[in-house]
């Protein structure tokens, strides 16, 4: 039996990798994209937790604040 030796077409990492860094101007464009998708990932992330955590606590949930009681 003879065994063959035969390189490796790589996996999807891989693939991505080739197609990323294969020009400086598509790697630029990836890194500043993924950074920006990154930022509003983590945003939306933060300010549901904060909402989340403050039901009731902000100042759109308190009806009666700013409101004068009347004198009768």
């Amino acid at each position: 039996m003879e065994y063959t030796t035969r390189r490796s077409q790589g996996g999807l990492f891989e693939g991505l990798y080739r197609l990323v860094m294969r020009r400086n101007s598509i790697y630029v464009t990836f890194v500043i994209a993924g950074a920006f998708a990154g930022e509003r990932a983590v945003d939306y992330g933060v300010r549901k937790l904060w909402e989340h955590n403050n039901v009731g606590k902000r100042y759109e949930d308190i009806p009666v604040l700013g409101q004068r009681q009347s004198e009768e």
